[in-house]
C-alpha cells in the first residue's frame, strides 16, 4: 500500500512561481508511472503532468507547456512540479498521483492519489 502526501501550495501573485513536492511512502517508488492532476471549483479533475520511472519521458498539458516542469528524484521517493509564470486560472487543488500499472497518461482509474495541495493565484 502506497501513501502519497502533497506540500508546497500555497497563495502567490500572477506570475510567480511554485513548486509542489510529493512523497511516496509504503511502497515502492522506482519503476512507477506518476503524474500530477488539478481540479479547479465546478471543474472535472484536469491532466496537468506526467512522468516516467526516469526524467527521460515526460508529458505535459497544453495549458502548461513552457510553464511547468515535473520532475523525479526516486532516491527520495519524491516528484516535483515546478511551476512559473502562474496564472488566475491555474488556480486549483493540485493531486499527485502514481498510475495503476498500464495506464496512459490521462488515465486514472485504479491510480493511487494524494489528498491535494492548493494553489492559489491571485490577479
Amino acid at each position: 500500500q502506497v501513501q502519497l502526501v502533497e506540500s508546497g501550495g500555497g497563495l502567490v501573485q500572477a506570475g510567480g512561481s511554485l513548486r509542489l513536492s510529493c512523497v511516496a511512502s509504503g511502497s515502492a517508488f522506482n519503476n512507477y508511472q506518476m503524474g500530477w492532476f488539478r481540479q479547479a471549483p465546478g471543474r472535472g479533475r484536469e491532466f496537468v503532468a506526467g512522468i516516467g520511472w526516469s526524467d527521460v519521458r515526460t508529458t505535459y498539458a497544453d495549458s502548461v507547456k513552457g510553464r511547468f516542469t515535473i520532475s523525479r528524484d526516486n532516491a527520495k521517493n519524491t516528484m516535483y512540479l515546478q511551476m512559473s509564470s502562474l496564472k488566475p486560472e491555474d488556480t486549483a487543488l493540485y493531486y499527485c498521483t502514481r498510475y495503476y500499472a498500464g495506464n496512459r497518461y490521462y488515465m486514472t482509474s485504479g491510480n493511487a492519489w494524494g489528498q491535494g495541495t492548493q494553489v492559489t493565484v491571485s490577479s
